[in-house]
């Protein structure tokens, strides 16, 4: 926080000394003093991405999820779906954004498609690792004692991928933001991607700035939501941190 204030108070320092134009670079008192005159405006763009961020995000945990259990129960699927993971994110999104509306048109669908092919990488992958790295005399154990597959899955498996998951989960979350504002860039009636694309056309940079910093808030709120959840939902692990970082 320290840091953040002394880096805009040079940053206002500076603007001033040298007297640059509010178009090309302004002062974070203006930012912030055209943000709050048109809080109204850039409230309502700002709940409408993360109402396109929330349901890709939701569309890219389903898939992430059912894609990864089935790995875990088919080495073929493994072996087969791994590479696919790995190629579907060569592709830039910048490229495939446009034909997203080409093929759905100006809706809700193709930015919640955007989002979706951009987060459901890392979850997938982080689900995929924690299911393989479950505790194997654990699972041992439980198929001597005559536990079938499904079984050992969900006293085993599913508990230790939870970690992992809830730190893939931090790094989707951050991207799923990223991903429906670029989408809403390339087609969108509202949202903060296409106000910041408006107010740029108009040489606001102030207010394009102004949205950058709502942004950037409702993506630390999201990633910190991360954390509630998961003390919520696997407590011994948060425990297990709070103790390894207080040795």
């Amino acid at each position: 926080m320290v840091f953040l204030l002394g880096l805009g108070a040079a940053w206002e320092t500076i603007v001033h000394l040298i007297d640059i134009r509010p178009q090309v670079l302004p002062a974070p008192s203006l930012i912030a003093a055209s943000g709050w005159e048109h809080r109204t405006t850039i409230l309502g763009h700002a709940v409408a991405t993360l109402g396109v961020t929330v349901a890709g995000f939701g569309v890219s945990l389903a898939c992430a999820w059912g894609i990864a259990i089935a790995i875990d129960f088919s080495p073929l699927l493994r072996r087969g779906f791994i590479p696919l993971l790995v190629a579907s994110q060569t592709i830039p999104i910048i490229a495939i954004a446009p034909l997203m509306i080409i093929w759905f048109g100006f809706g809700l669908l193709p930015k919640i498609l955007v989002v979706a092919l951009v987060t459901f990488f890392p979850v997938t992958i982080g689900l995929v690792e924690g299911f393989a790295n479950a505790d194997r005399e654990a699972s041992a154990l439980l198929r001597s004692m005559g536990a079938g597959r499904i079984r050992e899955f969900m006293l085993v498996r599913l508990p230790s991928a939870l970690p992992r998951f809830f730190t893939s989960l931090r790094i989707g979350i951050t991207y799923a933001v990223i991903g429906a504002i670029f989408a809403e860039y390339v087609g969108a009636k509202e949202g903060l991607g296409i106000y910041m694309s408006v107010q740029k056309n108009a040489f606001r940079t102030d207010l394009v700035l102004a949205a950058v910093a709502v942004t950037a808030v409702v993506s630390i709120a999201l990633y910190l939501s991360t954390y509630l959840i998961e003390r919520l939902v696997i407590p011994w692990s948060f425990k297990e941190r709070k103790m390894a970082d207080e040795r």
